[in-house]
């Protein structure tokens, strides 16, 4: 049987696939020009892409590849001379006034992948409708040109560092180190987000995981507790170490738009404990305003902190464009999702770990808290409190999938885990809300056979018996 590689299909973020089987050369080269001809249709006075990497398998020739198909067709190039952030890329197309910016990435997925990142001239991603016109021209013909593009190499670093700086107050944080009053740790997983807080701050930040590794220790590049024992090792050791320092241990994903954290004492936090520090931050300390917008999959926190320093607020399907697409119409304050994205309108409609990161210090070191410390004194002014986890199941095939969408749609829940379900939004997956405050989302993924499930509750107990009755409910036959 001859071998025949998967679809170009656009997920939550752009297209992804195997290196060799599913993302090629001749694929990548015919995509990007039909990306850059949508990206033209808004804006027909620029003619120039941006083209930017990461630092996975090959992904610096695939760059190339993509920059070379761009300038046959016609298109102006500045080609990063550097794997960078991809929000990096991002500012750049806003800053160039650019049509947008083709990203060679895959984000946090396993090694074997890479994929294309389409970003609009707005500094941010694109929509489905643009998505879904790129792949309703995958069938034509190659665009045409007469004449051949520009190329021109450009460093990525200096323009968005600029940015960044200008959002904090770098100088505090810088003098902070200095003095020994906060001891940083940054996990940046062998990915792009090497030598940024450095470049940020202006001295030395070590890193770990900092070599460039296509394979990732064998692991993902994915901020989660299972992926960073290293991170958690070291903090501990600078808490035995340094007892009196603020400590703060940051960990990026693969191409540096997710972040997640560990406190002093060596605690796994992810966005959702971060986004309420986020919230207090920019609003009591930084004097922002706007509205805080949060996908499904958030934490029932988050209401609660809007609505104690009195921001509104507004709910999205899973997947930062949707973010990004509020972003473009509303003043947003913080944009997150429980994944590691968050964003600010401030800056550019795109989730930035490392401007993530410079709030969070920021935060930590103006109020002289640890990061628990301040989601503690969150939870008590709103007397809340909570557990969050959430496991991906990998399903056998895309019919398992397909069979299992239908039974939800088909034969609704109305019982999960010997708790009645007393409501289901479904904007995006089902989210079952439960007579004990608990909820549980179960969501399909776009692309593959892969089923998420999502759970908080008043202890961990219970959102792991919500996870564990959603696993054996999807493993009936």
């Amino acid at each position: 049987m001859p071998f025949q590689a998967n679809p170009i299909k656009f997920g939550t973020d752009g297209w992804r696939g195997v290196i060799a089987a599913d993302f090629t050369f001749e694929r990548v080269a015919k995509l990007a020009p039909l990306c850059a001809q949508v990206l033209r249709e808004s804006n027909p006075n620029s003619n120039l892409i941006i083209v930017g990497y990461d630092r996975r398998f090959m992904a610096e020739d695939f760059a190339s590849i993509t920059a070379e198909a761009l300038q046959q067709s016609g298109f102006d190039v500045l080609l990063s001379e550097s794997f960078a952030p991809t929000p990096a890329f991002s500012w750049a197309a806003k800053a160039e006034n650019a049509l947008g910016a083709l990203v060679l990435t895959a984000s946090h997925n396993p090694a074997k992948y890479l994929g294309l990142k389409v970003k609009g001239g707005f500094g941010g991603s694109v929509s489905e409708d643009v998505t879904a016109k790129i792949e309703s021209l995958l069938d034509s013909d190659t665009l045409k040109s007469d004449h051949k593009g520009t190329l021109t190499l450009f460093d990525p670093w200096e323009s968005y560092c600029q940015q960044l700086r200008s959002q904090v107050n770098i100088d505090l944080i810088k003098n902070a180190i200095i003095s020994g009053k906060l001891k940083i740790l940054v996990d940046v997983m062998h990915g792009a987000a090497s030598t940024g807080l450095s470049r940020l701050l202006g001295c030395d930040i070590p890193e770990i995981n900092a070599q460039r590794d296509p394979l990732f220790g064998g692991g993902a590049p994915e901020p989660l507790a299972r992926y960073i024992p290293e991170l958690f090792r070291q903090v501990k050791e600078t808490a035995k170490s340094y007892p009196d320092s603020l400590r703060v241990g940051l960990v990026f994903d693969g191409d540096c738009d997710r972040i997640a954290s560990v406190d002093g004492n060596g605690n796994y936090c992810s966005t959702q404990i971060l986004i309420p520090i986020l919230i207090e931050h920019l609003v009591t300390r930084r004097k922002l305003q706007g509205e805080i917008v949060k996908t499904v999959s958030g934490s029932d926190l988050i209401p609660k902190i809007a609505n104690l320093f009195k921001v509104p607020l507004y709910e999205t399907a899973i997947g930062y464009k949707y973010i990004a697409e509020r972003m473009l119409t509303s003043q947003v304050l913080v944009g997150g999702e429980e994944s590691g994205g968050v964003g600010y309108s401030n800056h550019i409609p795109e989730r930035d770990a490392l401007l993530s990161a410079l709030y969070v210090l920021e935060a930590v070191v103006e109020s002289g808290k640890d990061i628990t410390e301040l989601y503690d004194n969150l939870r008590q002014q709103v007397n809340f409190d909570s557990a969050y986890d959430r496991i991906d199941l990998t399903l056998a095939n895309i019919e398992q999938k397909n069979q299992l969408q239908q039974r939800l749609e088909t034969t609704p829940l109305t019982e999960i885990a010997g708790k009645k379900v007393t409501n289901c939004l479904a904007i995006d997956g089902y989210k079952y809300r439960l007579e004990d405050d608990s909820w549980l989302l179960i969501r399909f993924s776009g692309t593959e056979p892969l089923l998420r499930l999502y759970s908080e509750a008043p202890n961990l107990k219970i959102v792991q018996e919500n996870l564990a009755w959603a696993k054996s409910w999807a493993n009936q036959e």
